[in-house]
């Protein structure tokens, strides 16, 4: 990965992804700095690495189980292996409500002692709390490998309000 463009702001990156390995790399170091109560909206075009990331996520928070698309399953609960918070995957593609729709997944309440992963939760899960990580995948303008991504990170709400994320771009 190239080193992070200048940021906006203290929490704001802008990173450039050239690999599958690379997304899950980016996951992993990502997980350093997650803790239970956050929750990482993850937004991009199908197949532009939203899971890879969230696969990365699970294995630096060091969770149980595989993980993979919960598309048909809408959400799935990866608990910890080491004593850290589970990793609860959601996938919000096919719910086209707001959060009134996702109430059964009950995710108000398994913040506070989760990380919550929403693919596809714009418009549907900012609700649960302003603290947020908001992660943006593009596919880059005219990349004939379909590999290279350019990828958003930002922090949103009191907690990220110092963080520095310019350490993802490792």
């Amino acid at each position: 990965m190239e080193a992070p463009a200048a940021a906006r702001n203290p929490a704001e990156t802008e990173l450039t992804v050239t690999s599958p390995e690379q997304m899950r790399d980016l996951g992993r170091r990502l997980a350093e700095l997650l803790r239970a109560g956050d929750l990482v909206m993850l937004s991009g075009e199908l197949g532009a690495g939203k899971t890879t990331l969230t696969r990365g996520l699970g294995e630096g928070l060091g969770v149980r189980g595989a993980v993979t698309s919960p598309t048909f399953v809408i959400a799935r609960v990866h608990p910890s292996l080491r004593g850290g918070p589970p990793l609860v995957h959601v996938d919000a593609y096919r719910l086209g409500g707001g959060l009134d729709e996702m109430e059964d997944l009950d995710l108000d309440v398994s913040l506070p002692e989760s990380v919550i992963v929403v693919e596809w939760g714009e418009g549907k899960v900012e609700e649960l709390t302003e603290e947020r990580l908001q992660v943006r995948i593009h596919r880059a303008v005219g990349d004939t490998t379909d590999e290279v991504r350019r990828v958003t990170v930002t922090g949103l709400g009191h907690r990220w309000a110092s963080a520095d994320l310019s350490g993802l771009a490792a």
